[in-house]
């Protein structure tokens, strides 16, 4: 077990930014930060302000043209790049550890200087509005984004990260700064660092170009945790090729002790290249090219997804298949033994060991349980549960999740 744990030191500095700094052999280091902001905390006139800054972060700062910035960022040879959730904004480099005092430059100067210039604003509206109306011709996307209006009224799942087109349209400089100064703050982020450096030699480092950050902490929204709506929909879209099937399921009042049990039951039901789910439909009815579950225990988000494409033809076929599996696992005509449990420990122990070797990814999964102030060795806990995990308590969660979903259909329009 020691080879599963990873040197970490948590520090704090002065201006209240959270570091974790890591120390492993490695010639590629990776620096990550979150800003802890994202759609789940805007307001509805703000829907999509969180992603529009992200993009504003790679348009120029007070030091930097736009394109002096972005020369900068990839003459440092590595990786970069930045996206947004619900819960928060990350910001990433991963290069060779001789860049590491350049890649804390670049994203020091980012964070904390970005100028907002007027035409730049207006360029990436018009490239945000794109991507947003792209998201639109994509199938997949399109299903789930449908899925989740149907299954919300209040919640912010409902609503597209990327934000409402009338909002895009809508946003300006001013309102922009507001946000940006409000949660763009040392004590609303953190940092993680990867790198063979000694902790004390990272944090330095780190502090000489983060320590100047300035802002006090500011309140955001509350969530809204909502159930959702059980219901079945079909929508329509002209010119697509496949219809889609997309589930969906809450689980927000699910105990702690619960979640390892519904991670192998996911895993089992259409996480992995030999699912259920996949036997079913692929395999044995050919009824589908692809058919997966999506599991999210991101606290105040925790939903689970089916999603599949199939010929209009056989729309019935497939939901009367995935309900029959359903039903199947929930009445234990579907077996779950010691073979499954013993299975999902050597994907987790997998899944670990290559996060652990991979700077980038480690760098990630690292801050993302630091945001949400969970144990970045969380996953030891996991590995110890297992050896305690029965087919009883897979069938119960079964039993308890898989209840009352959302349906959402996608057929094509016909004239």
């Amino acid at each position: 077990m020691k080879k599963l744990i990873f040197d970490a030191k948590d520090s704090l500095l002065d201006n209240g930014l959270r570091v974790i700094t890591i120390k492993k052999e490695t010639q590629i280091m990776s620096i990550q930060i979150g800003v802890s902001i994202g759609a789940m905390y805007e307001s509805i006139e703000e829907k999509g302000i969180s992603h529009f800054i992200e993009h504003m972060l790679f348009k120029g700062t007070a030091f930097r043209s736009n394109e002096t910035l972005n020369n900068d960022l990839e003459f440092l040879g590595g990786e970069y790049n930045a996206y947004t959730d619900y819960k928060a904004t990350i910001y990433s480099i991963s290069a060779l550890e001789e860049e590491i005092s350049s890649s804390l430059d670049l994203l020091s100067d980012m964070i904390i200087n970005s100028s907002f210039k007027e035409e730049e604003i207006e360029r990436e509206r018009g490239v945000i509005l794109s991507e947003a109306r792209s998201s639109l011709d994509d199938v997949e996307n399109l299903t789930f984004k449908k899925l989740n209006e149907i299954a919300f009224v209040n919640s912010p799942l409902r609503w597209d990260i990327i934000g409402e087109e009338k909002n895009i349209k809508s946003f300006n400089r001013e309102q922009l700064i507001r946000f940006y100064n409000k949660f763009y703050t040392p004590q609303n982020s953190i940092l993680v660092m990867v790198s063979s450096l000694d902790h004390s030699e990272a944090l330095s480092k780190i502090n000489s170009k983060f320590g100047s950050w300035k802002g006090e902490f500011s309140n955001k929204n509350s969530i809204i945790v909502e159930k959702n709506n059980p219901t079945i929909k079909t929508t329509i879209k002209r010119d697509i090729e496949q219809s889609s099937i997309a589930y969906l399921y809450t689980f927000h009042d699910l105990p702690k002790e619960k979640e390892l049990p519904l991670k192998i039951l996911n895993h089992k039901l259409g996480e992995s290249a030999n699912s259920i789910l996949f036997r079913e439909l692929r395999e044995k009815l050919g009824l589908a090219y692809d058919v997966y579950t999506d599991l999210d225990m991101t606290p105040q988000i925790k939903t689970m997804a089916i999603y599949t494409a199939v010929s209009e033809e056989n729309i019935s076929s497939a939901m009367e298949a995935i309900d029959r599996c359903i039903e199947d696992i929930k009445n234990k005509k579907i077996r779950f033994n010691d073979d499954t449990v013993n299975l999902m420990s050597k994907v987790h122990k997998t899944a670990v060991i290559s996060t652990i070797e991979d700077s980038t990814d480690l760098a990630n999964y690292v801050l993302h349980q630091a945001l949400e102030k969970e144990n970045i060795h969380a996953y030891i806990e996991d590995m110890k549960a297992l050896e305690n995990i029965s087919s009883k308590s897979i069938y119960d969660v079964a039993n308890i999740v898989l209840e009352n979903p959302t349906i959402h259909i996608l057929k094509n329009e016909i004239d």
